[in-house]
């Protein structure tokens, strides 16, 4: 674990395309990701959720919103990019939209009923992807060209990131 409270598994890396192992245990990490997240804030109480994982960061509870919100853009935009050439994907304002109604009044069991079904038909499409299909490219708003092998390798990193969020915090809270 890394020192800094705001990486607690350390920077998003990626080394380039990777080969098929590599791939394999990334959509392993992808298809994990529901059941560990959802492990780490299981019996956390309305004030905990209600934490922040660390000064100035998001609570608990905006981190499970804002999880599966992540990962549902994440999902269409590899259907974007296996169905059309080089498509735009939209960044967006991930600060605002935890600070959004639907974040404050939803039960956190709502996104993780969705983060579970939107990684089952995820890994499907993943296990599916040839190694040729991982090279398709989306033109990101902010982050310009990717390939899907990156798209891949930031979500391998996101989940358990934000796993981690919450594993650190309730290691400092002694909950």
């Amino acid at each position: 674990m890394s020192a800094d409270p705001r990486y607690p598994v350390g920077k998003l890396e990626y080394a380039g395309f990777a080969d098929d192992a590599t791939r394999a245990k990334r959509i392993a990490i992808v298809a994990e990701t529901p059941a560990k997240f959802r492990a780490a804030i299981s019996g956390l109480t309305e004030a905990q959720l209600d934490t922040p994982y660390r000064e100035g960061g998001w609570t608990v509870r905006q981190l499970a919103h804002h999880v599966a919100d992540s990962h549902i853009n994440a999902y269409i935009r590899f259907k974007l990019g296996l169905t059309e050439e080089a498509p735009p994907v939209k960044a967006y304002d991930e600060k605002a939209w935890v600070n959004l109604a639907d974040t404050k009044l939803t039960p956190v069991e709502a996104s993780l009923s969705i983060l579970d079904n939107v990684h089952t038909r995820w890994v499907h499409l993943l296990n599916s992807m040839s190694a040729k299909d991982f090279e398709r490219k989306v033109m990101h708003s902010e982050n310009g060209e990717m390939t899907l092998d990156k798209v891949l390798n930031v979500y391998a990193w996101h989940g358990p990131h934000h796993t981690a969020h919450v594993t650190e915090l309730r290691k400092a809270k002694g909950w």
